[in-house]
This record gives structure tokens, sequence and C-alpha cells, in this order.
């Protein structure tokens, strides 16, 4: 049971899978037969009027008829090449003729009644066997005399095809012209134009690569069409020159061009890589060591042998990745590589007829023509698919500048609503503050008033109670005022009450700023700050006057800069100071710096360090017989809320 519930979902895949690849299938043998019909129907219409198909061939030592067009039996015929001799009629009332040969490999020399008129070693690309260049020539019209005039063609072989040539057309200019132009524009500006083509895309592509280094899919379509460019626009040598080295290099680069494609369509497809993926470059790197250190024929016999078929393989492996792209996602990129990886092996095979002289009445090549054809449209559709990732790119831009725009509309009304929150919010721990501070001051001296007046005290008790609830009044009110950060402003008002309040009891007030600058500036000081510092210091001047029995009290402001205090505030830069000494009796201190009673001083000393802790500050205490010193190091930042000074 468990071996059939296995099976029973592979069949609806494998169902999915041939209703996929039977349609593509079809698709692929429909443009086979189009491209096949099209070879025949572009084929170039020649002057069969002014057709010379018969000659007499001498070829290693013998003569015999033969039509045209015609392959010889030799592969290198340079010191004795095939002689072809015919004759052709000349009228004599029909100005400027010449001499048109349609197809021929490796190269040709034409003579009329015994003149040369025609040598196609002249031009280097006109002799190349992937090429169908044709040759045209005026015949001098003092060479021709009417009736039978003589025409010889010497065929010159360099392997490793055999020679041939096809029919020579020999009549006037104005009849031969316009074929000879038409196999022009087919065979030889039209591959200009493609290996033109693939040179400005090859750059885009190397400047994409470039820009975008882990997308090596554009290096390497890059890298394949500069080795088509270089093997369509550098000639080779003619023998007998010498032959070069370059050689070599152009008949390696198409099996190596074709193995970079396979490494292009898997990149393209996400493919991984196979383990054997690099046996693709062998042939071509075979072709071009053995260019390097033997001379020729090696490498053109080598590149029959390998070169060419590596092409077929490569070509039949993008047409099974293709296929296989196609059933798996079927998109519109699969679909368009695989025709023309398809449009590119029928021609392909059509060489490969004509190499084999399956084909006897032609040889023209046009895989190469195709194949470059195919490299300019995937070119063209990568670039075509950049530009439009660029577009979207840029309309996501444009989409994100009005997200964003949005974004921050949300975010000044989410501002706006959290700074009202803030502000209410600060409100609130004002009143808060002001509501405690009026308790525990003012609330405290006129419970004590009530009492006193419930009692029946003396006038002077109330008076002075009244007196301290008025001067609590005061304190609160003061340190709502708007100092702007410096606590000198606050200290100033401070001094003149103290003053005011040490003189009944015969108190001299000292009141000295040891630096220039006083106290630094705090631009987060805020009220309730304000309000523990006063309180501390009314704490240590009344402590100085009632416990102490003081007679002098001295005030110092000053400021701290790096490295001087007693390092016990967090954070580095300059502190403020206040101390508040004093002449009197002193007390006596515990270890942990407490006052040794635990009477109203040790709660005051308690008050007045809870009141510094509040305010991030350290309160320091010393005393002895002497008098008491009282030391306020300030922060040098004061935190921002009262929680935060007692957390």
């Amino acid at each position: 049971m468990s071996e059939i519930a296995a099976k029973a979902p592979a069949r609806p895949r494998r169902r999915l899978i041939v209703a996929r690849l039977v349609p593509y299938l079809l698709l692929q043998a429909l443009i086979v037969i189009v491209t096949i019909l099209g070879l025949r129907l572009l084929q170039p219409s020649d002057p069969d009027d002014f057709a010379v198909s018969g000659f007499s061939l001498r070829e290693d030592g013998a003569s015999r008829p033969v039509t045209l067009p015609h392959f010889t039996s030799s592969r290198y015929s340079l010191s004795d090449p095939p002689l072809y001799t015919g004759t052709f009629t000349f009228r004599s009332d029909d100005a400027g003729w010449s001499v048109f040969l349609p197809r021929f490999s490796n190269a040709v020399e034409v003579a009329v009644n015994g003149v040369v008129v025609l040598d196609s070693r002249r031009d280097a690309n006109a002799n190349r066997p992937d090429r169908n260049t044709p040759q045209i020539a005026l015949i001098p019209t003092s060479l021709l005399h009417d009736g039978d005039n003589e025409i010889a063609v010497r065929l010159f072989v360099w392997g490793p095809l055999k020679g041939f040539l096809d029919t020579v057309y020999v009549g006037p200019d104005a009849a031969l012209r316009p074929s000879y132009e038409t196999r022009t524009l087919l065979f030889v500006t039209l591959p200009v134009v493609f290996s033109a083509w693939q040179s400005i895309l090859a750059v885009i592509l190397a400047i994409m690569w470039l820009m975008r280094r882990r997308e090596p899919v554009y290096g390497v379509l890059a890298v394949a069409m500069v080795l088509g460019v270089v093997q369509a626009f550098v000639p080779p040598p003619v023998p007998p020159a010498t032959t070069s080295r370059l050689a070599a290099v152009l008949l390696a680069s198409a099996p190596t061009e074709s193995a970079l494609i396979v490494v292009f369509a898997l990149l393209f497809f996400g493919w991984r890589w196979p383990r054997y993926g690099a046996l693709l470059f062998v042939p071509g790197i075979v072709v071009f060591a053995v260019g390097l250190v033997g001379g020729p024929p090696l490498p053109r016999i080598l590149f029959l042998v390998l070169g060419i078929p590596m092409v077929g393989i490569c070509l039949l492996l993008m047409a099974s990745i293709t296929a296989a792209q196609v059933v798996r996602r079927q998109d519109a990129a699969s679909f368009t590589l695989g025709c023309a990886v398809t449009i590119v092996l029928t021609c392909w095979v059509h060489d490969m007829l004509s190499v084999f002289e399956i084909m006897t009445n032609e040889r023209i090549f046009v895989s190469r023509l195709s194949y470059s054809a195919m490299l300019v449209a995937i070119g063209a559709g990568l670039t075509w698919r950049f530009a439009r990732a660029l577009n979207q790119v840029d309309g996501f831009a444009s989409q994100l500048v009005t997200r964003v725009r949005e974004a921050e509309e949300r975010l000044k009304a989410s501002f706006a609503r959290e700074e009202e929150r803030a502000r209410a919010a600060a409100l609130a721990n004002e009143r808060t503050r002001l509501m405690r501070d009026l308790h525990d001051g003012l609330g405290g001296q006129l419970v004590s008033i009530v009492a006193l007046s419930e009692r029946g005290h003396e006038s002077s008790g109330i008076t002075d109670a009244a007196r301290a609830a008025l001067k609590d009044l005061r304190l609160v009110i003061d340190s709502m005022d708007d100092i702007g950060g410096d606590l000198m402003l606050a200290l100033g008002s401070w001094r003149e009450r103290a003053a005011a309040q040490l003189r009944p009891h015969d108190v001299a007030l000292g009141w000295h700023v040891a630096t220039p600058q006083g106290l630094p500036l705090h631009p987060e000081l805020r009220p309730w700050h304000v309000i523990q510092i006063v309180r501390i210091l009314d704490e240590a001047v009344t402590n100085a006057v009632k416990h102490a029995q003081a007679r002098h009290i001295v005030v110092t402001i000053e400021t701290l800069d790096d490295g001087q205090g007693d390092g016990q505030v967090s954070g580095q830069g300059p502190r403020g100071m206040i101390s508040v000494a004093d002449d009197g009796k002193g007390f006596a201190l515990s270890g942990n710096g407490e006052a040794g009673s635990a009477g109203q001083t040790a709660r005051g000393l308690r008050n007045m360090r809870s009141r510094a802790a509040r305010c991030g500050a350290v309160l320091e205490l010393t005393s002895d017989s002497s008098g008491t010193l009282v030391r306020l190091q300030l922060p040098k930042i004061f935190p921002d809320s009262d929680a935060a000074a007692t957390g």
C-alpha cells in the first residue's frame, strides 16, 4: 500500500511534464521546418542566363570534364592547384563585362584569355572557409573578342576541408552586380553588423557586470561576445604567407564561445554548476595549445575534429537546458532562448551536411551568422531586462518617496501628539511637585500656626511660625522663576533671605565665589532641582544657628574641573560645588557619616542627603569642635525627573 501511495503523486507530475514538453517539442519541430524553408527562400538568386558551369578540370596530373558546383578531391593544393578551364561567348554590342564568383574555398585566381583579372588572396576576409564572401571583377574590354573566350580558374585549397567552386557567372556587369550586392549584404555586411552589435553589447554587459559583481551571468556573456567579435574582425593570414599564432586563437574561440554560452544558460536559469562542467572548455584549450606549439595544418584539423563537434554538443546541451526550464517554469525567457537555440542548431546541422558533402550543390555556412544573431538577441534581452529592472527601481523609488512623505506626515502628527502628552505630563508633574512642596513646607507651617493658636501660645511663637510659612511660600514661588539654567540667580535670592534670617540672631553671613564663573550653566536645570538645593542650604544654615550656636557662617561657591573633587559623581567635566562652613561647637558623627544622636539633627541630615540624592548631587559632612562643614557637590548633568534621581 505504501508503494502505491508513493506512486500516486508521481503520476500527475509525469502527466504535467508530458503536457508541457510535447507542445514545446512540436513548436521546436515547427521552428526547424520554418528555418529550413527560410534558408531555401533566402538563398540569393543568381543570373542563370550568364552561368558558366561546364569546365575541364586538371587535377593531380589528369584532366576530366566537370560541372559546377564542384568539390575537389584535394584538401591541400597550394603548389599545384586545381585548374578549371572553360569558355564563354562575348558579344561586342555588350559593354562592361564582369566575372562573378558567388562562393569558393579557399581562394581563387581567375584569368580571361590568359590574363589574370581576379585574385581573392588580396582580400584576406574572402578566403576564410567559414565565410560566404562573393567576388566580382570587371574584365577589360581589350581582353575580350567576339565569340568564344577562355576563362581559367585556379582553386587554392589549404584544408582541412575539400576545395569547392560554385557556378561561375560571366556577363554584363549590370546583370551580375545586383546578385553580388545581395550576397555581399547577406554574407558580408550583415555579419559585420551583428559583430558590431556584439561588441557594443559586450561593453554594456561588461559594465553591468562590473556594477553588479554578484551576477556573473553578464560577465560570462560579455566574454563570449568578445570572442565572437575577435573571430569576426581579425583576419587570418592567407598562405603562402607565414601562418600567425593568432589563427589558433581564432579557431579555438568557437568551441570556447559555445562553452561559455552553456555556462551563461546555467547561470541565467539558476542551475548548479555540474561536477564535470569544466570539460566543456577542454576542446578549445587543446586547439589553442596546439596552435601555439605546432604549425599548420594541426590547428585546423583539430578544430574540424574537436571544435566543430563541441559546438554541436554545446548547442544540444543548450537545447536540453532550455527544454527542462520550459517544463519547470514555462516562462517567456526559456521559450525565447529555446527557439533561438533550435534555429542555431538547425543551421549547424545544415553546415555539417555541407561539410560532409551530403549537400553537393552548395557550400554556404550560416551557423556563424545565426549564432551571432542569437547572441545579439540574448544580449538585447538581458539589456532590456536590466533596463526594466531600472524602471522598476525608479518606480519603487518614487513610491518610496511618496511613502516616506506620508510617513513623515504621520510622524509629525505623532510628534505633535507626543509633545502635547509630554506637555500635559510636565504640567501634571509640576502641579504634583508644587502640591508636595506646599504640603511639606507651607502646609506644615500652617498646621503649626493653627496648633499654637488653639493651645493659646504666645504671639511670638505664632509670629515665628507665620514667618517660617511665609519664607517657605517665597521659596516655592522663587523656584518657579525661569533662571535659564543659571543656579547663581537662585542662590542670589536665597542669600538675601538667609541674611535676613540670620540678622536677628546676630550671625554674620559670609559669601565667597572662588571661581570667576561661579557655577556652570545647566540647561536641564528644573525648578524642583532648585528647591531641593535651596532647602539643603536652609537646613545647613538652620542647624548652624539652632544647634551649633555658630556666630559666623561662610558660603563658598566654586567650579571644579576634571580630576578635582572626590570622584563620586558620575561623568566628567566641570561641576559646581557649594560649601557651608560655620564656627559652631559641632557634633559627633558616626562611622557612616550620620549624626551620632538620634534627634532632630540626625533627621535633618537624613533629609539633606535625601534631597541631594534626588538631584543627583553628593553631600559631604565634616564636624568637630571648631565647626561644621557641609559640601554639596553638584552633578555634571541634573537628572530629568525626580523619579530618576530617587531610583
